[in-house]
């Protein structure tokens, strides 16, 4: 039951007509992993926290660093040197006191990431490579938790909702990571700033839709986004059927730690 100062707190979610006291009180029994407090992170962290989502993971092993602050804006110039879970969890907690943030200081790796998803009903896949990516990606398909995968560079973003078992899923489009150094890093080719928030922010919308279960989810199609022409496309996919994960004769059937290579750049994918 919501209190007074919640009613007014998520006032403009219960007038929602898809939303109301019911719909906030789901959200506020609900939970959301991000994994990667970065560019993606940050964004769908305060969002999510302001949004009243009542559990809220955050993983990484990170240090706030001074170049993250051009496009990780949950973080500030006072949080040099901090851990970026905790750094994090001040602001969500900031925004709202409601909710509850564990944080998770480590690097998921095959030992470790089910062991995490499985506590949590909906995960945003923030990670900056190839390899975290497929880890995610599939231990949320043998874990069945559905989730948001997005990445950025230079100007290009894209995203995609996966309901595992149900939809496509990373591996149907991508396959297996490229070679380690085949495509540049954001560190080497650079991104916009403000990229990371629209595509962070759309990482945030998915989630709650799924879990208010409203609206159409990004499922089975990819979407795409470049800053420079403010032009964004739906890529229209289906299950791939030889998928090595999901297809019709699977060959992963455990986790197992990729090596590692950095995200591609949409426009002149390769992978």
């Amino acid at each position: 039951m919501l209190n007074e100062e919640q009613i007014e707190r998520y006032s403009r979610h219960i007038i929602l007509e898809n939303v109301g006291g019911a719909g906030q009180q789901k959200l506020l029994d609900s939970s959301v992993l991000i994994i990667g407090a970065g560019g993606l992170g940050a964004p769908a962290g305060l969002y999510l926290a302001a949004a009243g989502v009542g559990t809220i993971g955050v993983v990484d092993a990170d240090t706030v660093d001074l170049t993250n602050l051009q496009r990780q804006i949950i973080h500030h110039t006072d949080d040099v040197g901090k851990e970026k879970v905790h750094s994090a969890e001040a602001k969500m907690r900031a925004i709202n006191p409601d909710i509850t943030v564990q944080t998770h200081n480590l690097r998921i790796m095959a030992d470790n990431v089910r062991d995490i998803i499985r506590e949590y009903d909906f995960v945003i896949d923030g990670t900056d490579n190839f390899a975290a990516k497929f880890l995610v990606n599939d231990a949320c398909y043998f874990e069945k938790v559905p989730f948001s995968h997005a990445g950025i560079l230079r100007f290009d973003g894209q995203l995609i909702t996966v309901l595992p078992g149900e939809t496509t899923c990373y591996r149907c489009i991508f396959g297996a990571p490229p070679p380690a150094d085949a495509v540049p890093s954001c560190s080497q080719a650079g991104v916009l700033g403000v990229l990371a928030g629209v595509i962070g922010s759309l990482q945030a919308t998915e989630a709650i839709k799924y879990l208010l279960q409203m609206g159409e989810l990004l499922t089975n199609t990819l979407l795409t986004y470049n800053a420079l022409t403010m032009t964004f496309r739906k890529v229209h996919l289906r299950r791939n059927p030889n998928c090595l994960l999901c297809g019709q004769s699977p060959q992963i059937t455990e986790l197992r730690d990729e090596e590692q290579g950095v995200i591609c750049d949409i426009k002149d994918c390769k992978c």
